[in-house]
């Protein structure tokens, strides 16, 4: 076994120090807010006693070919973003999660794995931050891929303690850190499930979608579809705020049957315009963030059958409002969601980034808030004004709208991008016209 100490804590008031492997393996759901599974979870450590800083968490790639390359992103990623966030990561750790394949032991998913945690401290390396450690863990065990000794880490792995019972799960619980499950029960909670209703919802995209599009083409259908498409998406908040969740907010199936599938339609579709959405975020704190939750939480439920890349819009608006009022754990899962959902989308890209980063959400906030005070300060005229509060006045003719066309060649994949810029830049990134060809299921798509 390895012996080192990490320190940290579920606050910064109170710190505890973890030794070897098995509290290691114990501390990775209180980390990072829920078990993850089917996953690489890197944590940076910093200094001498090995403080937990950042963290990056992916889905492990299905094709061994490619965990060379994810590897040498990853650690690129979680270095770079260390090093623009406080410092250089003295050492990381590592954490392979996934359970055993059909016909498979929890052995056999070890060593299956061993080539990318082999490729994951090679790059690490590279750049000159080693490995500390590297854990599996399958099937309630966890193996040392660094540890050579079988007399503390035999081949048949050791078994997870039992949950509540390690020095991190009572400091956990003084600290009020909740686990909230795997990370496949928070997913489901935002993706469609099998319903008999996903054929109804279906149904209603594609007529909302032959509507909407006609009026988008108009360059002045657009501005009244985007201010439509907000003051339903303000109806449906104040709906679901007027019925409380059964549960925490955004994960209430109830909701669902609150909303219509043509008024998820058209406010799905709505969504595809860029300056909507940014207009959108602006419900981010106080008695807005909980109820603009729950709509982002339902529309990315109701994102079904073709349309299931338009759900990235709501997903990232999901990931953005737990981002801005401190759930991250919740943020990650969304964001990570709407870059499965489409891998190119901006928004969720440097939203995504920013969140692993840990950076301040309060940048951002700022931001929204002057879009939303230079609005108000000019709302006394609204004659003279456009959906997003610039006086049409002073506009230049509207650029003409681009038919659908089919869908664009997608860039190399190059993943939540380490090097792209840290602080999310969508809502000050103006400048461009609004694209309207993400409103078709098979037309081309915005990716912002």
């Amino acid at each position: 076994m390895n012996k080192h100490d990490e320190t940290s804590g579920p606050s910064d008031a109170q710190q505890i120090t973890l030794r070897g492997p098995a509290e290691l393996a114990d501390a990775l759901p209180y980390l990072m807010g829920f078990h993850p599974n089917d996953s690489v979870v890197m944590v940076a450590l910093h200094g001498g006693r090995g403080r937990f800083g950042g963290r990056l968490r992916l889905g492990i790639p299905h094709e061994p070919e490619e965990w060379a390359p994810v590897a040498d992103q990853l650690a690129q990623c979680l270095i770079a973003g260390s090093e623009r966030r406080e410092s250089r990561p003295d050492a990381i750790v590592v954490f392979l999660c996934q359970d055993p394949a059909e016909g498979e032991s929890a052995s056999q998913t070890m060593q299956r794995l061993r080539p990318l945690a082999q490729s994951l401290r090679t790059a690490c390396g590279a750049l000159d931050v080693p490995v500390l450690e590297a854990l599996c863990i399958s099937d309630g065990r966890y193996w040392s891929y660094c540890c050579p000794d079988d007399r503390c880490c035999p081949p048949e792995g050791n078994p997870l303690a039992l949950p509540g019972t390690t020095v991190m799960a009572a400091a956990a619980a003084y600290a009020g850190v909740q686990v909230r499950g795997s990370l496949r029960d928070m997913e489901a909670r935002l993706m469609p499930g099998a319903s008999s209703a996903a054929e109804e919802q279906e149904q209603a995209l594609d007529s909302a979608g032959a509507v909407l599009l006609s009026r988008i083409l108009d360059a002045e259908g657009r501005g009244e579809v985007a201010g439509e498409t907000l003051a339903l998406a303000r109806d449906l908040m104040e709906r679901l705020r007027k019925a409380p969740a059964a549960g925490s907010a955004g994960t209430d199936g109830g909701d669902d049957g609150l909303i219509a599938p043509d008024e998820a339609a058209a406010v799905i579709l709505g969504l595809q315009d860029r300056e909507t959405r940014d207009r959108a975020a602006e419900w981010m704190e106080g008695g807005e963030a909980e109820a603009a939750l729950r709509l982002w939480s339902v529309l990315a439920r109701r994102c079904v059958g073709p349309y299931v890349e338009h759900a990235a819009a709501p997903l990232a608006l999901a990931g953005w409002v737990s981002w801005s009022t401190g759930d991250e754990a919740g943020a990650r899962v969304a964001l990570g969601l709407a870059l499965r959902a489409d891998p190119h989308y901006t928004f969720a890209q440097l939203l995504h980034q920013a969140c692993n980063q840990g950076l301040d959400p309060e940048t951002l906030r700022r931001c929204l808030r002057g879009e939303r005070d230079l609005r108000d300060g000019r709302g006394s005229d609204s004659a003279s004004q456009d959906h997003s509060g610039r006086p049409t006045g002073r506009r230049s003719a509207p650029r003409p709208a681009r038919a659908p066309a089919a869908r664009r060649k997608r860039r190399a994949a190059d993943g939540p991008a380490p090097g792209a810029a840290s602080r999310p830049r969508s809502a000050v990134d103006r400048g461009r016209g609004r694209d309207p060809r993400r409103l078709g299921a098979r037309g081309a798509r915005s990716r912002e």
